[in-house]
């Protein structure tokens, strides 16, 4: 995510606690981009997991694996 997009994520925040507050389009756009760097932390987290692997005391290596449910 662009360092631009993260200043004007803290930008909206710090407004918001100010008695001026957001307009109903600087929540949306507040929205919008936190979404958007959500997205982007899950992702990179999901990279990084993929390449992390597990050593057993024989020093096998075994990748890490997504979690299924049940």
């Amino acid at each position: 995510m662009e360092q631009a997009k993260i200043d004007r994520i803290s930008e909206l925040a710090r407004k918001s606690r100010t008695e001026e507050g957001l307009t109903a389009e600087e929540r949306q756009e507040q929205a919008l981009l936190r979404s958007e760097y959500m997205s982007a932390i899950r992702s990179n987290l999901e990279a990084q997991l993929n390449n992390t692997y597990l050593v057993d005391e024989d020093g096998n290596k075994t990748r890490v694996r997504k979690k299924h449910s049940t």
